[in-house]
């Protein structure tokens, strides 16, 4: 061993005499930069929330040994690996600073920003993440300063203070091997450990971000990782879950009932009067004066999202698939949008934006869209992609509704689309152009006002152009159904200081709570000759639920049953009209995380078929 430790640590020419101590000042100072960089990003994660105490956290990560161990293991066997590639300390602090506190900043951000924690299913992400990114101002405070004052510290201190001490490959070769094994067999078996997961931090479910922080940050980065294998649910039995759909029988549209559907999915809208203090605003009150008239003349509730102020594609893909969790879609995949192209419907639809962001251009030809516009191949010579953020509902309106007029003349189309006016960030030094609120009116901070100005500016024209869109299909002689709803809350401010001044709590543990942070408003409104073919009034109350089943709640509006899924799917929501990714349900009009053991073993069973469907049945097609 002693030979060993010679031939790793001892700079050639030194004498064995100096060779303990040299072994023992490299194997302490490699240790202590990796730990040192550990306790940084400690203390990113730490301050990342606004509503906790960075000074408790902090205080419970030093004094928890697991929580300490698991982010510190890490950052000092990278040091140590890239010591032993490189032969030089400074290469090895680096090889270990770069990764963990970039881990470390960009949590910290997507926290202040989207209110949610950085996960290991982001780095598929990583362009559209850097487009959006690119939107936001990133505040340069004190962390940013001290992090790289620590940087230049620790590599003045590695050239200086810490030689080499390394000779011939065999030593090097050995110990890269040893800490690249050992950075395996830990991620492996505790990283991905959901034992220690539980054990650790402030198990709080009912937010993801708090219960994130309160394990640190890499260790549950790491433990994120479990998420991008996705695997079938606990106890899965693949004929079980065929057996379960084969007891269902998808039901035809009758041909006199086929009208056509118009979908569109308003980026980041929701009623700010669902907000007290701005619900006493009349300026507000007039901004959604016309939603409000629309929703008295339609079927009205409100979506259970499992997003906030950003993630648009979940609320997208549940609406169009009913899956309430899924994998990533890289094939032909059942969905609603296949069962009615089988019905003999067009399926078409919109997005003023780039196809390749979160790549639809290929997942809605999976999902069973034969035909899809974005900037590419139509967008892109009526309005500017960057302009689109801003300005861009009356555009899509108009051709969306030039698009069904002429495609309704060949059959019943069911048009899916997705806006892209009124995404943020909104400008917060200062109000645009109208103003709603003001600081002397409301209590707000000016920062807040304006930010709610300028996106109450935004959602004035989209309901503008909403408007004009649903006069141009009550024109129609051919009966359509159009279905509004927003994919999720608007970004509200770094560390969501608009909703703060608004006096939210995101407390997910009631159904306030809940409601203020995942809540947004949809609509099912029918024109005239919809109605009078379908021999319904379209009015009234449509209930809450998760997006999965929104399509569920327009067949039932329409009188159809639909495929078989659907069918199981309308049990479920009996049970629990929300099954949130968090593990949440809905019991008795508030958010609950336990369901009766009977009905837990139905969500459990629903799910199991949820996931056969997706895997293994031949898209629009039924169960043999």
């Amino acid at each position: 061993m002693k030979t060993l430790l010679n031939m790793i640590f001892l700079p050639a020419g030194t004498e064995e005499r100096y060779g303990r101590a040299h072994q023992i000042w490299l194997a302490v100072t490699l240790t202590g930069l990796g730990c040192c960089i550990g306790l940084l990003s400690l203390v990113f994660s730490a301050v990342a929330v606004d509503s906790l105490s960075s000074r408790n956290l902090l205080l419970s990560y030093v004094t928890d040994p697991l929580i300490l161990f698991l982010n510190l293991w890490p950052p000092v066997l990278l040091v140590w690996l890239f010591y032993f590639l490189f032969r030089r300390a400074w290469i090895g602090f680096l090889g270990g600073f770069l990764p963990i506190i970039g881990v470390a900043l960009v949590n910290y951000y997507k926290i202040q920003l989207r209110a949610d924690p950085f996960l290991a299913v982001d780095l598929n992400l990583a362009s559209e993440a850097a487009g959006i990114v690119g939107k936001y101002e990133l505040e340069l405070n004190w962390l940013i300063w001290l992090t790289l004052a620590a940087l230049l510290a620790g590599l003045v201190f590695a050239v200086l203070l810490m030689p080499r001490g390394l000779r011939g490959w065999q030593g090097r070769m050995l110990g890269a091997l040893s800490a690249g094994a050992l950075l395996a067999v830990s991620f492996v078996s505790i990283y991905l450990n959901d034992y220690y997961y539980e054990k650790t931090g402030g198990a709080m479910p009912w937010n993801e971000a708090q219960d994130y922080v309160s394990k640190g940050g890499i260790y549950p980065f790491l433990h994120s990782f479990q998420e991008m294998i996705f695997t079938a649910p606990e106890g899965y039995e693949q004929q079980k879950a065929e057996d379960l759909l084969n007891s269902y029988q998808d039901a035809d549209i009758a041909e006199d009932q086929k009208v056509s559907v118009m979908g569109i999915m308003l980026e980041a809208f929701c009623d700010l009067t669902d907000f007290e203090i701005l619900a006493q605003q009349g300026s507000v009150m007039d901004v959604y004066a016309p939603w409000h008239a629309l929703e008295e003349q339609s079927v009205s509730g409100r979506l259970l999202t499992n997003i906030f102020a950003g993630g648009t594609v979940d609320t997208e893909w549940a609406f169009l698939t009913g899956y309430s969790n899924h994998s990533d879609f890289i094939q032909d995949t059942d969905s609603y949008v296949w069962y009615l192209d089988g019905q003999g419907y067009q399926t078409f639809g919109s997005h003023p934006g780039f196809g390749w962001f979160y790549d639809r251009q290929s997942i809605n030809e999976f999902l069973g869209f034969q035909e899809y516009w974005f900037t590419e191949n139509h967008y892109g010579d009526l309005v500017d992609p960057v302009v689109a953020q801003w300005n861009s509902d009356h555009v899509l309106m108009e051709e969306l509704l030039k698009q069904l007029s002429e495609r309704v003349q060949d059959g019943p189309c069911f048009s899916f689309s997705v806006s892209y006016q009124n995404h943020g960030p909104y400008e917060w030094q200062y109000t645009i152009a109208d103003e709603y609120l003001t600081p002397e009116s409301t209590g707000l901070t000016q920062e807040s006002c304006n930010i709610w100005n300028n996106y109450l500016m935004r959602v004035a024209d989209t309901l503008s152009a909403i408007n004009d869109l649903v006069a141009g299909v009550e024109e129609m002689e051919e009966p359509v159904v159009l279905v509004l709803f927003g994919d999720h809350k608007p970004w509200g401010g770094n560390g969501n200081s608009g909703y703060s001044d608004l006096g939210c709590t995101f407390d997910l543990l009631t159904a306030q709570g809940f409601y203020d942070y995942y809540a947004t408003p949809y609509i099912i409104w029918a024109n005239s000759s919809a109605k009078e073919v379908l021999n319904r009034e379209f009015t009234g109350e449509g209930g809450d639920f998760s997006p999965c089943f929104l399509m569920t709640e327009i067949f039932d509006q329409c009188g159809w049953e639909g495929p078989g899924f659907m069918q199981l799917a309308r049990e479920i929501r009996q049970v629990t009209p929300l099954i949130h990714e968090l593990g949440i349900y809905w019991k008795d009009g508030a958010p609950c995380y336990e369901l009766p053991e009977e009905e837990q073993k139905l969500i459990d069973t629903y799910q199991e078929a949820e996931y056969y469907r997706e895997h293994f049945v031949e898209p629009g097609a039924a169960v043999e």
